[in-house]
């Protein structure tokens, strides 16, 4: 009861009192086991504790690429989703605790402490039979997209965040989860609204982006370094818009009309990165888009060869280091 009086009255019963949005309420594992797996990704489930007995419900709403959870399972369980791969996940518990491993991190959740799971790092999680919580599992395509738009260049690595979070400290979070809540009770065929369910996705993309420490922090706080100088930005812009031809060092430097050393170093002063290395990173989330759109029917080889990779092994690496995943497995869920 603690942990509900710390939170409003709208966050504390968020979805309970609305029969539609629940998904499920059973007792029998396997149910819950295929149901969870369902809105989230297959994992397995292990009842702990002195019984094996669940007392499980799941209530949710979606918009967009953004779906909000209400998850208890009212037993001691060990899940192990192995990595979300292509989800970030956001867990705020209004009671109880759970132990989260992820990556090299480890803590305690609580009515104090959520956590965000990043999709690359390898999850364990374990939650005690009074773990009752709120979630939000956000597209991972979606927010670096989202990111690479307030950035104004595509992401040179993966998203991701500090684990720990402190939600309730954060007045813009929970003003957010308010709110959306608030929508969904009062107005719920606003988010059968495409133009509503994209502002509202966004709404929570941008807040975890501002709100939570990631490695783009600085630069999407426009503090982290000096404006980078005009002809740094003429070759981005110039191979933003040129990344399928074949592009030297001379011909941006050119392009830039500067020498092929000044190109060098004001991208290594402002960028931390070479022209070319830019190009590469580029060409990458160009390969990425294609790669997945449903429609695409190419294959991978014909994909990275048409965007300049010819070392199908070394692009191989590149790729599944930028994205978390190799091409082929892009492709696959894309298909999918």
């Amino acid at each position: 009861m603690q942990s509900k009086q710390r939170l409003s009255p709208l966050l504390a019963d968020a979805l309970l009192d609305q029969p539609e949005m629940r998904v499920f309420s059973s007792c029998d594992v396997d149910e819950v086991h295929s149901k969870v797996g369902e809105a989230f990704k297959p994992h397995r489930l292990v009842p702990s504790g002195h019984t094996s007995a669940l007392n499980s419900r799941l209530h949710q709403f979606s918009m967009g690429h953004v779906s909000f959870h209400r998850l208890k399972y009212g037993a001691s369980v060990e899940v192990d989703p192995d990595c979300l791969e292509d989800f970030f996940l956001i867990q705020m518990p209004v009671s109880g605790q759970a132990e989260i491993s992820c990556g090299d991190c480890s803590l305690i959740t609580s009515c104090h402490q959520g956590v965000v799971l990043n999709p690359t790092q390898r999850l364990k999680m374990h939650y005690d039979s009074e773990c009752d919580q709120l979630m939000l599992r956000i597209d991972r395509r979606e927010l670096e997209q989202i990111c690479s738009r307030y950035l104004g260049h595509s992401v040179k690595q993966p998203v991701e965040f500090d684990c720990h979070l402190h939600w309730q400290n954060s007045p813009a979070w929970v003003h957010m989860l308010e709110y959306i809540t608030q929508m969904q009770k009062d107005l719920p065929g606003c988010l059968q609204q495409p133009l509503i369910t994209r502002q509202l996705e966004e709404l929570v993309i941008s807040t975890l982006l501002s709100q939570q420490p990631n490695n783009y922090s600085q630069e999407l706080s426009g503090n982290h370094r000096p404006l980078a100088p005009r002809h740094v930005k003429r070759v981005e812009e110039y191979i933003e818009a040129h990344a399928q031809d074949s592009l030297s060092p001379a011909m941006l430097a050119e392009i830039a009309d500067v020498s092929v050393r000044t190109l060098y170093a004001g991208f290594r002063e402002f960028r931390h990165m070479s022209p070319m290395e830019f190009l590469r990173s580029v060409r990458l989330q160009r390969i990425h888009e294609a790669l997945s759109r449903p429609d695409n029917h190419d294959s991978v080889t014909d994909v990275a060869m048409y965007w300049g990779f010819t070392h199908m092994g070394r692009f191989s690496q590149e790729y599944q280091k930028l994205f978390g995943e190799k091409p082929s497995e892009t492709k696959r869920k894309a298909q999918a």
